[in-house]
């Protein structure tokens, strides 16, 4: 397969690649491999592009970096953003046609073969899972977007047998013209708010994944996450579904009961999977997950067999309900992850020996009523607070009626907050870290978080002989 498509889009245009993260570089050098000569201006807020060794030989990029790297956008014939760069701060209206990405074009040649899975939560773990029974039952298939793998990168490697699962965040969504043509939607919760100045916006992003299918093309959705029926009521999307939850439907539809799931055609019983054996993902939200998933694999195929096998085989993701290990009779989970209430709350309920809970992070003014409420109910008997989300979600729980933790600090230092759990957690309980809250006011990333976590449990339990 050859991108002749994106070629043609790209080809005697006046281009700007907008963030030059690892979406950004992709972009540059997959122009430069079909457009050696070809003008291109990449532009970033950051002056270390200027010292990017990739511009160094190249006599046509130029280079915007500072606060204006943003201006003038219009100036352009086509704009390739990159996911984190927002235009709801700009004083000026882009024009829309000109808004373009990685993804857009992708999808815009390669719909056919895409499988696009999102979600505010579970989309890594739902893509790398039918990515994985995909692999297993000896199918032609490659693993790429929002997980790691920019999608001009796979361009080269494909044929028109390969099945292209895509995790797709709602920021690489946002501007597309055509959506994969089999589409996943997990849920949709409050998130990423500073991006998109509304929830509203947000939720559009995310039907993005099924709105521009052409009818009877298939859709995977959650039943039972009352936004997404909605959503699809809005845009009138006549999609060949299959709808997974705890309710039955009409159609194709997927439930899970305890550690078996089924899947139905109205009231007749099509097939069942008792995972009681067969997976390593604990928790009910990881039981939606499968649903998704099988419903994928059952749609292109995949026999009872080879899906249980898959499923049996596959290890989870870390920084996602990750167990880090046992320490003096007590277990570590990182759940890093997590960085909205519902998923620490599904996390606490995943595991159920939670002891000890640590929260916070950088605060994104999302609401934590519910999150506070839930561990009012269900104490959690240890919590360390930390950063500015963990700071006001101690200062809304004091101002409730609800008990606060037996013990709990408010800290910043991570090995303090280690030190904490090893002090006051129980013998064979959890020490659990989901934040319920993004990392970036102290950490590149959930992943450096996770890691430093994992690696201070370690440092601790080697400084004290455990």
């Amino acid at each position: 397969m050859h991108p002749d498509y994106i070629l043609k889009k790209l080809e005697g245009r006046k281009v700007i690649i907008l963030g030059y993260g690892r979406e950004g570089s992709s972009s540059y050098h997959f122009l430069r491999r079909h457009f050696p000569t070809m003008p291109v201006t990449v532009a970033d807020k950051s002056d270390k592009l200027l010292q990017e060794k990739d511009f160094q030989d190249d006599p046509n990029v130029t280079l915007i970096t500072g606060e204006a790297y943003d201006r003038n956008l219009n100036d352009y014939d086509l704009i390739l953003k990159s996911p984190g760069i927002s235009f709801n701060k700009l004083d000026y209206l882009v024009e829309s046609e000109k808004i373009s990405s990685q993804t857009d074009l992708f999808l815009q040649a390669f719909h056919a073969q895409v499988v696009g899975v999102t979600g505010t939560k579970g989309k890594s773990t739902t893509s790398s899972l039918i990515y994985h029974l995909f692999h297993e039952a000896g199918r032609e298939t490659v693993l790429a977007g929002n997980i790691g793998v920019p999608l001009f990168d796979v361009v080269e490697k494909m044929t028109p047998q390969t099945v292209v699962v895509a995790e797709l965040s709602a920021h690489q969504l946002e501007f597309i013209h055509r959506s994969p043509d089999y589409a996943v939607l997990l849920n949709i919760y409050q998130e990423h708010l500073d991006h998109f100045n509304s929830f509203n916006n947000y939720q559009i992003a995310k039907i993005n994944i099924a709105r521009f299918q052409e009818e009877r093309q298939f859709f995977v959705y959650n039943g039972d996450d009352y936004l997404i029926p909605n959503l699809i009521q809005s845009y009138d999307l006549n999609r060949d579904r299959v709808i997974f939850g705890t309710q039955h439907h009409a159609g194709i539809h997927a439930l899970c009961d305890d550690h078996v799931v089924r899947f139905y055609n109205g009231s007749t019983l099509l097939d069942e999977y008792d995972l009681k054996e067969h997976t390593h993902l604990p928790g009910r939200h990881n039981y939606f997950n499968i649903m998704a998933a099988v419903a994928v694999a059952r749609h292109f195929g995949l026999s009872h067999e080879e899906i249980l096998q898959g499923l049996s085989s596959f290890r989870g993701l870390p920084h996602r309900l990750e167990m880090v290990g046992k320490y003096q009779d007590i277990i570590f989970y990182n759940d890093s992850i997590s960085t909205i209430p519902e998923a620490a709350i599904a996390a606490v309920k995943a595991l159920r020996k939670v002891d000890t809970l640590i929260l916070g992070g950088f605060d994104r003014g999302i609401d934590y009523t519910g999150l506070i409420d839930y561990l009012g109910e269900n104490p959690v008997r240890n919590i360390a607070f930390t950063g500015p989300a963990g700071e006001r979600i101690l200062s809304e729980w004091q101002a409730t009626a609800l008990p606060l933790p037996e013990h709990y600090i408010l800290e910043e230092d991570y090995r303090k907050i280690v030190a904490f759990a090893f002090e006051h957690t129980a013998p064979n309980k959890v020490v659990l870290l989901s934040p319920a809250a993004a990392s970036y006011n102290q950490f590149k990333n959930f992943e450096e978080r996770g890691d430093l976590f994992k690696q201070y449990i370690v440092e601790y339990a080697k400084d004290h002989n455990l």
